[in-house]
């Protein structure tokens, strides 16, 4: 990957938020859960779909603080909108395990 400066870095608006909903998602290709996240009031809720299905549950991510890119234009996913890009990295057989911080901290709270 190509070096990026300090400025370019800042341009991607990555946020705290927390899961206040999730559902299945039956229509996706790929196994995936819909969520709707509130990122403070600032940005306000947005709604998600992930590919999170080996390591999380419904339930597990609901009140789960997790991490998104919150600049990024809304992409149509089958028949949902989605409207935030949520980070995680991938475990060593290929499945999401969500970004977020360790420590509880205010929803919409910008990465540093």
């Amino acid at each position: 990957m190509a070096d990026i400066t300090y400025d370019d870095f800042l341009n991607v608006d990555i946020r705290v938020g927390t899961v206040i909903r999730a559902e299945p998602f039956p229509e996706a290709r790929k196994p995936a859960i819909k969520m709707w996240i509130d990122f403070g009031d600032e940005i306000g809720e947005r709604k998600t779909s992930a590919q999170v299905t080996v390591h999380y549950t419904l339930e597990q991510l609901v009140g789960k603080q997790v991490m998104g890119v919150v600049n990024f234009p809304p992409r149509q996913i089958g028949p949902f909108m989605s409207e935030v890009l949520v980070l995680g990295c991938m475990d060593d057989s290929g499945a999401v395990v969500l970004i977020a911080p360790d420590q509880i901290v205010p929803n919409g709270g910008r990465m540093h």
